[in-house]
């Protein structure tokens, strides 16, 4: 499934203050935050609708469309050289 990145604001102080003591227990806060939205996730989404995402997710992937063949480039015509006096 394609990710993307949320973002929050944060008091910057309190940021660095929580990353420290959360280094100290070898923790990141962008883990405990992805934690947190899997859990709201599981909260606020109906079970079915979960179930249809887990089954639509881990179906077999499309088979990429064929690509069509590189053009192969035409042949250019070399035209006759000329002298000085106009003859060929």
């Amino acid at each position: 499934m394609k990710q993307i990145n949320v973002s929050v604001s944060f008091d910057e102080e309190k940021l660095t203050a929580l990353k420290r003591y959360m280094a100290k227990k070898e923790l990141e806060p962008e883990a405990e935050l992805a934690d947190a939205l899997q859990k709201l996730y599981e909260k606020y989404v109906p079970a079915p609708v979960r179930e249809y995402i887990d089954e639509t997710d881990t179906a077999a992937p499309a088979p990429p469309k064929p690509r069509r063949p590189a053009a192969k480039p035409m042949p250019q015509k070399s035209e006759p050289e000329v002298s000085e006096d106009g003859k060929c």
